[in-house]
């Protein structure tokens, strides 16, 4: 991800170049001298002058899409009649934000005639909206002053929303292997997710896996060991051979992101003992690429790996996980996997631990090595990508909480324990299966709803929070 890229559209009165001409100067002083240094920690920030003619505004939004913008920032510098820019607003594939806002904090006895002048575009953010509204443009308002202490929140919400959309739209998934057999839920016709979203899938062989593993070099091999070693509290029952046939399967896995410019995973486990036996299944590569903000999901699953990635994107970072164990005594859900997590989301009050996997999954040569670890407990947000009804692409959230619970000692997975932040789990777990919420899923800390609420819209697809 890099930082959101926005187009400032500031629109003011023609009539104003005639009758009032310091009006515009005046206004483009204060986005230059106030605005902008307050949006440059959000967003980098493209703004030339001001625009009025329908003509013009069309010029600045194309080269606002030219210079590959996430995003368009309205604002009304002054009052401006819809149809105006309407054209443009119509024609562009950004999304769009009206922000009213202003210069002026408070009308007081004070207040006269040249500040009502230069605080006015209130009104004409209206008519835009109406109008908008009819034509069935999609857009977003936010009503903030400078002064405000979360004035510009919402604004970096919407931001990190349309860079994310960007990334989602020019994303690549791998695919190792094929999707699990009868796994409905993380089924899709081919090319379904790239004509919905953008992401395209690229279907990766085990045989290509396994070539880079027996093509890993000898010293990135050793010195990516000495990482782990450096890293993490290593179990007594992995062996060296075990670790180094762990490094060879991460520096492949890296190989492959790299060489085919990735930004998510999903490997079938099954599939690596098919034909040429793979040496070990890349648990810990894909738990360290998570914390790089690659995304992933389990069992050939493209679309959860978007999820994960896209959850990353727009609030790293950002884990695949999957409901196992309903805990109805203490309000919960267990959640676990075969042996992937992010690791950097590991709880931050312990070494996170390697353990070699005794039980089989895979008829791999070796055993697998995992993280055993649990989640630092804390605010969370809880979200799956997935098709829902009339084969409708729906983002499902909600706000949950990590709890204060592992790791367990005789568990050789990661794994963790889920709250909802409000009421009964119970309700949380029927509410999330009548919206559609597949099995695989995605975590990251804190409160993503409003960017998750945005992106979907950007990307014309449901938001359901249950």
């Amino acid at each position: 991800m890099t930082k959101p890229k926005i187009g400032i559209l500031a629109l003011t009165l023609e009539l104003y170049e005639s009758i009032a001409p310091s009006i515009r100067p005046g206004r483009e002083a204060w986005v230059r001298r106030a605005v902008i240094p307050a949006l440059e920690p959000l967003a980098d920030v493209c703004f030339d002058r001001a625009v009025y003619r329908a003509e013009d505004i069309q010029a600045v939004v194309r080269g606002y899409e030219n210079d590959g913008c996430d995003a368009l920032l309205v604002l009304f510098l002054s009052y401006s009649p819809s149809l105006v820019c309407l054209p443009a607003l119509q024609q562009t594939s950004l999304p769009i934000l009206v922000w009213n806002t202003q210069e002026l904090s408070s009308v007081d006895e004070s207040f006269g005639s040249r500040a009502m002048l230069d605080n006015h575009g209130l009104h004409g953010t209206q008519d835009l909206c109406n109008v908008l509204l009819r034509n069935d443009v999609p857009f977003e308002y936010v009503t903030s002053h400078l002064s405000d202490g979360n004035a510009l929140e919402t604004l970096k919400d919407f931001c990190m929303a349309a860079a994310t959309r960007s990334a989602v739209r020019n994303a690549t998934v791998g695919l190792i292997g094929y999707p699990f057999p009868g796994m409905g839920d993380i089924l899709h016709e081919k090319n379904e997710l790239a004509s919905a979203l953008g992401t395209k899938t690229l279907e990766i062989p085990i045989t290509e896996y396994n070539q880079y593993v027996e093509a890993a070099d000898p010293k990135r091999t050793a010195e990516l060991v000495r990482t782990y070693r450096d890293s993490y509290e290593i179990d007594a029952g992995v062996t060296e051979a075990e670790l180094r046939a762990t490094a060879r399967s991460e520096l492949a896995v890296r190989r492959i992101v790299v060489s085919h410019k990735l930004a998510g995973l999903s490997y079938q486990f099954l599939a690596f003992d098919e034909k040429d036996r793979a040496e070990t299944l890349p648990f810990v590569a894909v738990s360290r690429l998570m914390a790089e903000g690659v995304g992933f999901a389990g069992e050939g699953d493209v679309a959860g790996a978007a999820g994960t990635f896209l959850l990353h994107c727009l609030r790293p970072p950002a884990s695949f996980v999957e409901m196992f164990t309903v805990d109805f005594e203490h309000n919960g859900v267990f959640l676990s996997h075969m042996g992937e997590i992010n690791v950097a989301m590991a709880r931050k009050d312990r070494r996170p631990r390697l353990v070699a996997k005794n039980g089989k999954l895979a008829e791999t040569k070796r055993r697998h090595v995992t993280f055993s670890v649990s989640l630092e407990p804390g605010p969370a947000t809880f979200t799956a990508l997935c098709r829902a009804e009339n084969g409708a692409w729906r983002i499902v959230s909600s706000p949950v909480r990590i709890d204060d619970f592992g790791p367990l000692p005789s568990l050789e997975v990661p794994h963790a324990r889920l709250l909802p932040a409000r009421g009964d789990v119970r309700d949380f777990l029927t509410a999330y299966a009548k919206a559609g919420g597949p099995h695989h899923a995605a975590l990251c800390f804190g409160d993503a709803r409003q960017r998750l609420g945005y992106l979907a819209g950007m990307m014309h697809i449901d938001y359901v929070e249950v």
